[in-house]
Parts: structure tokens; sequence; C-alpha cells
């Protein structure tokens, strides 16, 4: 399905109420990175928006991460499937990148299961 684009006057009415001043967002962005940097005790004013149990145990990680990389697989697999040329060619990219991710992951975790006096890794995925 082709997307139409608006006729300029239906873009101006709209978006004149919607404006954004680049370089007053490019400053406060700027003031933002620059006091984090130069004060890395201060808390990351965003870091409370996702945030993960602090005692969380490494193979639960590792399962999620290995979990969040086969959904992102199956996302870029199934919009690989709705492109054409060179955006097809991105999505199987990022496809491509998500399995090695979840092969990464998968690996470590054969080596916990290992470490941890297993007799053998159990190639089952989390």
């Amino acid at each position: 399905m082709k997307k139409i684009p608006p006729t300029p006057s239906d873009s101006q009415n709209s978006s004149s109420d919607n404006t954004v001043d680049l370089p007053k967002l490019s400053e406060i962005t700027e003031r933002r990175v620059s006091a984090r940097l130069r004060n890395p005790d201060r808390p990351d004013p965003v870091s409370h928006v996702f945030t993960i149990v602090p005692d969380a145990d490494t193979e639960s990680l590792l399962c999620h991460a290995c979990e969040t990389l086969a959904s992102l697989n199956v996302m870029s697999t199934d919009l690989a499937g709705e492109l054409e040329g060179s955006r097809r060619n991105v999505a199987l990219a990022i496809q491509q990148l998500a399995v090695l991710g979840e092969l990464l992951v998968n690996r470590v975790l054969d080596k916990l299961d290992l470490s941890d006096g297993s007799a053998a890794p159990s190639n089952s995925q989390c």
C-alpha cells in the first residue's frame, strides 16, 4: 500500500502547533549530556524508565536477553517478508544480527551450565 503524502497546505496547518525548535532541543540535550559526563555520580534522568533488578542472577539475565533476541529475530523476519529491495536487505541484516546475538548468549549459557558442574551442555534455549 502506497502512502499518500499530505498536500503542503495540510502539512502547514497540522505542523504549526507541533513545531520543534531543533537548535533549542540540541542545546538542552548538550547541557544534560555534558552535565552527566562532568559528574558520573549524578543519576541519569531517564534511568528510571527501564530498570533491571540489581541482584538478578546472570543466568536469568542471559535467558531474558536470549528471549528478547529471539523475538527481535521473528519480528525482523516478518518485516522483511513485507518489504522489497534495499529496505528488505536492511531488515534481513537486522535479523542476522539478532540471530548472532542469540547464538552468543546461548554459548555463554552453555558455558555457565558447564562451570556449574553439569555433565554436559543441554543445547536447550531459554
